[in-house]
């Protein structure tokens, strides 16, 4: 059963559905706080979608649908990266994916990954939020 977006638009705030992969609680709950639930003006963050595995992550894509995918790059033992790159590989609607990469020099994994943004650790939540702005508008 596929659900459809929670994306709205009105009076120019977009409301957007959030899933978050990874397998450290830590790094899952820095992410929400740096990002927050309105990250912008025009951006509320209306929903947060947990996983801590990749099957996770596959079985709530086929569920419902979402409008950012936040994945973790140093997730163990698949880890964002990859997990990034099949998805764009082999889901036509697939959402903006943000990878969370281990080091600022890893830029070049998540151009291989195919994500649409990169942030990397330690996680800042001002870049965070930007990054989650500029890809939900």
């Amino acid at each position: 059963m596929t659900v459809s977006t929670t994306t709205e638009q009105t009076a120019g705030l977009r409301r957007i559905s959030v899933l978050l992969f990874s397998d450290d609680r830590s790094t899952r709950d820095a992410v929400r706080l740096g990002v927050g639930s309105s990250p912008s003006p025009d951006v509320l963050v209306d929903r947060w979608h947990e996983c801590a595995t990749a099957p996770g992550v596959e079985l709530a894509l086929e569920e419902a649908a979402f409008d950012l995918l936040i994945l973790d790059g140093e997730a163990q033992p698949y880890g964002g990266l990859g997990l990034c790159r099949q998805l764009k590989n082999e889901r036509f609607d697939c959402p903006p994916v943000l990878v969370l990469t281990g080091r600022p020099n890893d830029g070049w994994l998540a151009a291989w990954s195919q994500a649409d943004g990169v942030v990397p650790h330690p996680l800042d939540p001002a870049a965070l939020a930007a990054a989650v702005v500029r890809l939900a508008r």
